[in-house]
């Protein structure tokens, strides 16, 4: 059953999704159900076919280059592969193979298979001359623009994320360079795997690309610190990740992470006000005070 959708427009390109679909792989199309349509992004789900169409703000070039890594032969058990990609009018549209994903109230997550995935995604062999750069830096300015612009930009808890923005590393903010260069996913989190016949694979790839690889572990311990993530799970995540040969940490991670976790903490607390998601803000702006005293503290010190 299709979702109901607040875009009368929107409801006839679920239609068109399907129809792209059929003349892909007529075989595998079934019954359409909306999985998702947000910033300008719309999924669908028809039989054993996932079809997305990208926001018309799509980097489309920039997209195809890091599909075309799902196809490199050290990362096609590491990244989903697409069966299709093309274009539907305005629209940048890409065909996947339906997986399972996590649910959202999960009580397990995959914790040794997303260390595993990610330490495999930070040590392929790949060419990085044809790959963009990843998100990080770039994620996290594009939600202080969100801020910035939204009503509730100018309030209390916005005061706070944007002074704890302000004191973060020049290379978190985007304004130095990055110490590293490595094939990284650029927006990971445990909602980015799913599980196929052949094992957990790695989804939503519009932020592939060249970048440090700290930053996928960057949310997953903002989580850990502001109590979101049990311990014992970080600790089995991480522990995979380093035994597979994940470069992104030494051996006491938070020299690396104290950076990239306080900069995933600024920007989860900066798309919660934007979204108006009451829990996740109390959460992470709480962090971002954290973040705010401690520099205070620090500079108090120094002076």
């Amino acid at each position: 059953m299709v979702v109901r959708l607040p875009d009368p427009a929107e409801h006839g390109l679920v239609g068109d999704l399907v129809a792209y679909a059929g003349r892909v792989a007529p075989a595998r199309v079934g019954p359409p159900a909306v999985l998702g349509h947000r910033q300008g992004e719309l999924v669908v789900r028809c039989g054993a076919l996932v079809v997305k169409a990208h926001s018309t703000r799509t980097d489309t070039h920039a997209l195809e280059r890091r599909l075309a890594l799902a196809t490199e032969t050290a990362l096609t058990e590491v990244l989903l592969r697409p069966v299709h990609s093309g274009h539907l009018r305005t629209r940048f549209v890409t065909v996947w193979p339906v997986a399972r994903a996590l649910r959202p109230d999960a009580q397990e997550l995959p914790w040794e298979e997303a260390g595993r995935l990610l330490a495999r995604l930070h040590t392929a062999r790949v060419p990085q001359s044809r790959v963009p750069e990843a998100g990080g830096p770039r994620k996290l300015a594009s939600a202080m623009r969100r801020l910035a612009v939204h009503p509730a930009g100018g309030g209390v808890r916005a005061a706070i994320v944007k002074a704890a923005y302000a004191s973060l590393p020049a290379w978190c903010r985007g304004s130095a360079p990055q110490p590293r260069s490595m094939i990284t996913h650029g927006d990971f989190h445990f909602g980015q795997l799913v599980e196929t016949r052949h094992g957990w694979r790695l989804i939503d790839l519009d932020d592939l690309g060249v970048g440090d690889p700290v930053w996928d572990l960057a949310r997953p311990a903002a989580w850990f610190a502001a109590g979101v993530l049990p311990e014992g799970g970080w600790e089995r995540f991480l522990t995979t990740y380093r035994e597979h040969g994940g470069p992104a940490v030494g051996e006491d991670e938070w020299v690396d992470l104290d950076g990239p976790a306080r900069a995933l903490t600024v920007q989860t607390a900066a798309l919660a006000i934007v979204n108006g998601d009451l829990d996740v803000a109390e959460v992470f702006v709480g962090g971002c005070r954290r973040i705010v005293e401690q520099e205070r503290r620090l500079q108090a010190t120094v002076t």
